[in-house]
């Protein structure tokens, strides 16, 4: 069979989803597709106002059933749905029902295998109960983590011989990919709906299947390792960071020194006493290539960093300094471009005592740091990245660049955010 392509509509707000909807249409896609969230917000009148506009457009009702197979299926169908999504971790009488319900309503069922354990088992169980598709889903929360949605994907595709459809992260580039590793229904869902312009996006993915040809994108992908955050960094802003990390993470009361400049690396710690230049000077000899230098002075001065200090950071090709206390020599370091932020600027230094400690925590604007944690600074101010979480953390700042994008174009299409958020329907009662 050739395969299909099917287009997730996660929003939870229908008149969104059918402007999308309306979009891939006119490019000839295949499987449109109420997603959980839809569903969730606005009910089975979403499945509904598909099968008024899309008579003709197979209809894909992800309803992640759990429970009460019959009844749910049931509505699903009754709604206009062609294909109805149960869980794979529901009990097997709650998918014997939805299977019923299908016979009796003329329509098929996919099982979801999202979370699934021992994948290969149960697919080949869920085969045997009669049902018609098999999907594979990584998670968003698992993408956000760097799960691989091919991890299992050609295990299970030589068990059974239904066909596997595969969700999670699938974009111009994992496409193809997905073909070959024995997929048949392509489900695609942030690569399109978040995209400035649907169409255009599904164009491109419909190449990329047509063709088995890798199309490269800078967004609606996943990072999985820490060598790949940088890359992610530079394209989001501190804001997106906020967003992802929920309004966490910012240290306070800090000056942007150098304009025009981005701050992005791992911290290396150094505590001091105020107006002690030793360590923090020090610290520039222990840093590795790429990492800041993190400095809790007191707050207060004299300064502890200065034109000869950026001096050495750039030869030691540092990416910037981040100083709870003060600094001097603006016009130099400025010239220089070197990322710099500091509490207080001064032109008076201090003394290099040698009191402090390097690669201790550190308190520096109501947040703790951790050598090793990450620091992102524009002109927005500053975001510290736990280091466990980076990864996470990177990705789903991405996510919210993606999800404005949209908004964005949706607005110069002439509304106000205001009316694309919906926001009085969605104010608390």
């Amino acid at each position: 069979m050739q395969p299909i392509i099917q287009v997730a509509l996660d929003f939870v707000n229908l008149k969104r989803a059918l402007r999308v909807a309306e979009a891939v249409v006119k490019e000839k896609i295949d499987w449109l597709e109420a997603g959980t969230p839809l569903i969730k917000s606005e009910g089975l009148n979403s499945v509904r106002e598909l099968r008024k506009r899309y008579p003709h457009y197979t209809i894909v009702a992800d309803m992640k059933i759990m429970d009460t197979g019959r009844i749910e299926a049931e509505s699903a169908f009754k709604a206009g749905a062609n294909i109805v999504c149960v869980l794979g971790a529901a009990d097997n009488s709650t998918i014997i029902e939805c299977v019923e319900a299908a016979k009796n309503y003329g329509g098929k069922v996919m099982v979801d295998l999202i979370s699934i354990k021992s994948l290969e088992k149960r697919a080949e169980e869920v085969e045997k109960m009669g049902v018609d598709y098999l999907g594979l889903h990584t998670s968003i929360d698992e993408q956000m983590r760097g799960g691989d949605p091919f991890q299992n994907l050609r295990n299970i595709s030589s068990k059974v011989s239904i066909p596997i459809a595969i969700a999670g992260g699938i974009n111009s580039e994992t496409a193809p990919k997905a073909l070959e590793a024995g997929a048949s229904i392509i489900i695609i869902g942030g690569a399109i709906i978040k995209a400035k312009d649907p169409g255009e996006a599904t164009r491109i993915i419909k190449e990329s299947i047509r063709n088995k040809k890798v199309i490269e994108t800078l967004l609606f992908k996943r990072i999985k390792s820490e060598e790949e955050i940088i890359k992610i960094f530079q394209e989001v802003s501190t804001p997106n960071i906020s967003d992802a990390m929920h309004r966490k993470g910012e240290i306070r009361g800090l000056l942007k020194i150098t304009p025009q400049t981005k701050l992005i690396g791992k911290a290396l710690t150094v505590r001091t006493y105020p107006g002690d230049w030793a360590k923090p000077v020090e610290a520039i000899d222990k840093a590795k290539k790429g990492e800041v230098i993190v400095i809790d002075a007191g707050g207060v001065g004299p300064a502890v960093w200065g034109e000869l200090a950026t001096h050495s950071a750039l030869e030691k090709k540092l990416a910037g300094v981040v100083i709870d206390g003060a600094i001097r020599d603006l016009p130099e370091i400025v010239k220089l471009k070197f990322p710099a932020y500091a509490k207080i600027i001064t032109p008076a230094a201090g003394e290099p005592r040698g009191y402090g400690e390097i690669g201790v925590p550190v308190r520096i604007g109501g947040i703790t740091v951790f050598s090793g944690d990450w620091l992102v600074g524009d002109a927005d101010g500053i975001i510290v990245i736990p280091q466990n979480k980076a990864i996470e953390i990177a990705n789903r700042a991405m996510d919210v660049l993606e999800r404005e994008n949209r908004i964005r174009e949706e607005i110069e299409e002439g509304r106000t955010l205001s009316s694309v958020m919906e926001l009085l329907k969605w104010e608390k009662r």
